[in-house]
């Protein structure tokens, strides 16, 4: 079986990922991420924002990111986030950082490749097109060096996670698998990037369970420690007195998140797509639809 634990930690690193499974409850569970190809050759990986309501009126939305997309993605997330009361956003950072500049160079190792991949699929990187200054933004995530204790504290890594992640998929033949041709075949295609972004969007298949693997049975620091403090900051926010909140999360995280709002009263009424890659087919000559809303779903009334 060919290894696919690289990918699976470049995919979490990005948070373009679709979200773990968690316990099931009496309400669907949403695809946050998802990869649609089409007949004729049309491919897009697309991106959800869930919308749920209580019986006190508060309106939250669980909208998911996928950290480098089409410069057209970005602009409609960014204008969509003018509508908030309150918009909540992830990023471990320093205490004593402020919201990052938008444009700013990454120094980080994951920032810098975050920016080598975005280069090499033609893609935008989300820091240099979302504006985090608004007055409406608040962090909702653990800074830096509360995540770094409890990471060492758990004894967790990076690597431990990979670890569980391959024994999963060591026990999996059924999953599409990226070898080496395969990544030959794209680099020397006529059009290489569109060709590398379908051989990462179809591993959204089955990312779920892999995902679930790396958690483990008492979660992450990556992911459930994380989600933990931006559903503080959602409480605290509510506290305050607003009624749209818009929570702006990789969509690794949106699925535990989703169950719970559902325990502290939420329930879906709705969910829309946004294209983040669009992969027209090579020999398309009609027009495409772009980072624009394709279709809505309601899940409850």
């Amino acid at each position: 079986m060919k290894p696919r634990v690289a990918l699976v930690s470049l995919l979490s690193i990005l948070a373009c990922v679709r979200a773990f499974a968690a316990a099931p409850t009496s309400q669907p569970a949403t695809e946050f991420i998802r990869f649609v190809e089409e007949r004729n050759g049309d491919a897009r990986l697309e991106s959800a924002d869930a919308t749920y309501k209580n019986r006190n009126n508060v309106v939250v939305h669980l909208i998911a990111a996928v950290h480098i997309a089409d410069p057209e993605y970005f602009r409609g997330l960014d204008e969509s986030f003018n509508h908030y009361d309150a918009l909540l956003y992830e990023m471990v950072k320093p205490k004593d950082m402020g919201a990052p500049e938008q444009g700013a160079p990454s120094r980080g190792m994951v920032g810098m490749f975050q920016h080598f991949l975005s280069n090499t699929l033609k893609l935008q990187f989300q820091l240099d097109a979302i504006n985090y200054k608004r007055a409406n933004f608040v962090h909702a995530d653990l800074d830096y060096e509360t995540f770094e204790a409890m990471q060492n504290e758990r004894g967790e890594s990076m690597l431990t996670l990979m670890l569980n992640s391959m024994l999963y998929s060591m026990g999996k033949s059924d999953a599409p698998q990226i070898g080496l041709p395969d990544l030959l075949g794209a680099l020397g295609s006529p059009d290489r990037d569109r060709q590398l972004r379908l051989l990462l969007a179809r591993q959204f298949n089955d990312i779920d369970e892999e995902i679930a693997a790396m958690q483990g049975k008492d979660g992450t620091v990556l992911l459930t420690e994380r989600n933990k403090a931006a559903m503080k900051a959602l409480d605290q926010t509510i506290m305050k007195g607003k009624k749209n909140i818009g929570i702006f999360y990789g969509g690794a995280h949106l699925r535990d998140m989703e169950q719970r709002l559902y325990k502290i009263g939420f329930t879906k009424v709705g969910v829309t797509y946004r294209t983040a890659w669009n992969m027209p087919a090579l020999a398309a000559t009609q027009p495409t639809t772009n980072a624009t809303t394709r279709q809505t779903t309601t899940t409850a009334k």
